[in-house]
């Protein structure tokens, strides 16, 4: 409601902003155009939030993008949590969240956003994207034949 309220009626218009805010990998197609809503409007955990919350209409791009912004650097993982709650979208989360923990175990993050969560029913095989869906891997770098994998996140902000 919060987001409608802020001229963010439709979640490709919360897509769009993600996009505008560094979540550039997901920038192809034609995402509407969107008002420029700071921050301190709509918290990049609130975004987050309102792209992951079951209340949204299903979209496995805007889960994709939720999960991206979920994972900016100046996410706190509480709030984020929080705001899971608000949204009754724990499983949600968790699951994004399982899946950072299996591609990026050295990341903190997402071990801090696992213990914060209340234990969740998972939710069913195939309802939310691939844990491939959140990452980024290569098959062939400079360095010859190698994996490399990379969630995808948001880009700093330049300047």
């Amino acid at each position: 409601m919060k987001a409608r309220r802020l001229g963010l009626p439709t979640g490709e218009h919360l897509e769009a902003l993600a996009v505008a805010r560094g979540c550039r990998y997901y920038g192809g197609g034609n995402l509407p155009v969107t008002p420029a809503v700071p921050r301190t409007q709509l918290s990049d955990e609130e975004l987050a939030m309102a792209l992951l919350s079951i209340a949204q209409p299903y979209s496995p791009q805007g889960l994709r993008v939720g999960a991206a912004m979920a994972s900016a650097s100046q996410i706190d993982p509480q709030n984020l949590v929080w705001l899971a709650r608000l949204e009754r979208s724990e499983a949600s989360l968790r699951y994004v969240a399982e899946c950072g923990v299996r591609y990026k175990p050295q990341n903190q993050f997402w071990q801090k956003v696992l213990r914060t969560l209340p234990v969740t029913k998972p939710l069913p095989s195939g309802v939310l994207p691939h844990p491939t869906r959140f990452i980024a891997m290569t098959g062939i770098t400079r360095r010859g034949v190698e994996t490399v994998i990379e969630w995808i996140r948001p880009e700093p902000a330049h300047g």
